[in-house]
């Protein structure tokens, strides 16, 4: 009678073991990793610098020299969309260094042994880098009012930027995931980071079309997410007639869904 006492209900445990559970999981690493941003403002503002800085001198140089063909001969607002995909690549690989800390501090080994799933842990902290991205969302767009550039705005098209920054963030937390745990160290991680970024960024439709690239870059830039990122990015912000958004979309849909799986196997090799 007393074990028959003690046990739980089976219908209790079965929701506690459901979805909602997870998602519940989920929800809660991306609290604590929002709260963990919110206590470093000084971070924050550091970070929201370089995307004014690269729209101000580079883009405010270029525009003025036209060396680069753009379709409507505004490189500035050609450029704009590359700023704020290098915002959201820069500020989510380097999420990485988080993890490498929190295994320094012991902390990683007290999560691992939880009841969180690693999946949930990882698609949490992919996820919560959303909130950094966000910021450089509101700096690139403010600067970008500022310096007159029209931008196109609608419910649909403000709700697809969102989806467009939530993934490209997600994608690129995760990948820095693989990163730190492959790396194990902060010194290699910030190497690496800058390694893996910076060919990426170069190698996509961000400073410049693809179609003036050698035909080797545009096979790469082609197969570069990030250049889907800026793709969507520009297309919602500038391009009244846009059509890509689904393909693009999927495209890192996909990337990120691939990259959460590797990460979630990669995970627990920071222990070793």
């Amino acid at each position: 009678m007393s074990n028959a006492a003690a046990a739980p209900p089976k219908g209790l445990v079965k929701r506690r073991q459901g979805p909602l559970l997870y998602f519940y999981h989920v929800g809660l690493i991306i609290e604590l990793e929002t709260l963990k941003m919110m206590k470093d403002p000084a971070e924050i503002f550091s970070r929201s610098i370089q995307p004014v800085v690269w729209l101000l001198l580079f883009g405010e140089a270029f525009s003025r020299m036209k060396a680069v063909p753009v379709q409507g001969g505004d490189y500035l607002a050609f450029l704009t969309p590359g700023i704020l995909a290098q915002s959201i690549t820069f500020v989510s690989i380097f999420n990485g260094l988080s993890i490498i800390w929190e295994r320094d501090m012991g902390l990683l080994q007290k999560i691992l042994t939880t009841p969180i799933e690693r999946s949930a842990l990882v698609l949490g902290k992919m996820l919560a880098s959303t909130s950094r991205s966000l910021c450089q969302l509101a700096v690139v767009l403010t600067v970008a009012s500022l310096l007159g550039i029209h931008l196109q705005w609608s419910l649909d098209r403000v709700a697809g930027l969102l989806a467009f920054v939530v993934l490209g963030s997600a994608f690129f937390s995760g990948l820095s995931m693989v990163i730190a745990a492959l790396v194990k160290t902060r010194d290699r991680m910030m190497g690496i980071g800058q390694l893996v970024t910076m060919p990426l960024f170069f190698a996509s439709s961000a400073l410049y079309p693809v179609s003036v690239m050698p035909p080797w870059l545009q096979a790469f830039a082609k197969a570069n997410p990030l250049s889907y990122l800026v793709d969507g990015l520009r297309g919602l912000l500038l391009d009244p007639t846009y059509s890509n958004g689904l393909l693009d979309g999927l495209v890192l849909l996909g990337a990120s869904l691939f990259i959460w799986a590797f990460a979630t196997r990669q995970y627990p090799r920071l222990l070793t």
